[in-house]
């Protein structure tokens, strides 16, 4: 068995705005592992100022890991505990060359006969640009949208009454990210104008780490309050158990190349749902190669929400997508 990797850096089409900034590239590394003549393909989709392996030995451990891809996979695993982008890359590049082709987990998926509902991505910008984005998403048949906020908040909560005015929360659900961009005062308002608007969930409504803070929102929150970045760098399974029991959010929202792939992902729904804890998954910017992969386990855990999941068209230069996105829904190209 040989494994390899290469950089490629991702060009968005568009600057992609959130309250942590403006997103104009994306770097990520593709890893190939081969033996006995097949090939599998992982993406190791590494963000930057989130990922808890945005370290300078990033490259040095991607390569350790190449070297040493002949031993086992529990061995490796715990190795690569501080890198889960590396894990999650080594983990679609073992499934995809188990089952070749581009799958990772075969289902009636991947046979191009069931599709997964996704949410419309609505990214941060001025008024007349999110309004751009939300009519082009309603007009493609979405029923359900996501809201980036938190940098310009009485300019996006004019934008949310006009939708709400315009439609019900039977015809249109409503999520909004704040990415942490609120004070914790200032999200015990921003929670109460949201449930004016029958908003469904708020992500992150302040940054991650305020656990007092955050624990007392949920507690009194209005609408359900969702934990991303909350959940990276969380790694050990008692460690995950006591922060859930401590915020108690009504839901956590996973993206793999974040909290550790696929096995880190099921520890997370495993903990969560002990809890009656609500979940969904989402992806991270990843290429083509990682939403693939992505898109191919979210619909084997049979999540009956709409999915936070990328269509692989915000960059000028992605690969070839396998995946087809026909107003709301997501299929495999069969």
């Amino acid at each position: 068995m040989k494994a390899e990797y290469f950089k490629h850096i991702l060009e968005f089409k568009r600057p992609g705005g959130t309250s942590r900034g403006v997103l104009r590239e994306k770097e990520t590394f593709i890893l190939e592992i081969s033996d006995g003549g097949k090939k599998g393909v992982g993406e190791c989709a590494v963000f930057r100022g989130l990922s808890i392996d945005d370290r300078p030995d990033y490259e040095e451990k991607l390569q350790w890991l190449c070297e040493n891809i002949q031993m086992d996979a529990a061995f490796l695993h715990r190795e690569l505990t501080a890198f889960p982008s590396i894990w999650f890359g080594y983990e679609q590049a073992v499934l995809n060359l188990k089952h070749g082709g581009k799958i990772y987990f075969p289902s009636e998926f991947t046979e191009g006969k069931s599709p997964i509902t996704i949410n419309g991505l609505i990214w941060m910008g001025n008024v007349d640009y999110m309004q751009e984005q939300i009519q082009d998403k309603l007009d493609q048949g979405f029923h359900c949208i996501k809201l980036k906020i938190g940098v310009d908040w009485n300019a996006e909560y004019k934008v949310l009454q006009q939708l709400r005015e315009k439609f019900s929360e039977d015809v249109l659900e409503l999520r909004v990210d704040a990415n942490g961009g609120f004070t914790a005062e200032e999200a015990k308002t921003v929670l109460q104008q949201l449930a004016d608007l029958q908003i469904h969930s708020i992500e992150q409504p302040i940054k991650a780490g305020k656990h007092k803070e955050m624990a007392a929102l949920c507690t009194e929150t209005p609408i359900p309050i969702a934990l991303d970045e909350e959940l990276i760098g969380i790694v050990d399974f008692n460690d995950k158990k006591a922060l859930l029991e401590t915020l108690k959010p009504q839901y956590i929202i996973l993206k793999p190349s974040l909290v550790g792939g696929f096995s880190g992902s099921d520890e997370w729904i495993s903990i969560a749902e002990a809890q009656n804890i609500g979940w969904w998954i989402t992806s991270a910017l990843e290429s083509n190669i990682g939403l693939n992969a992505i898109a191919q386990y979210t619909f084997i855990k049979k999540n009956p929400m709409p999915q936070g999941l990328g269509t692989g068209a915000l960059f000028t230069n992605n690969f070839e997508s396998d995946l087809d996105l026909k107003g709301e829904l997501l299929y495999f190209k069969n």
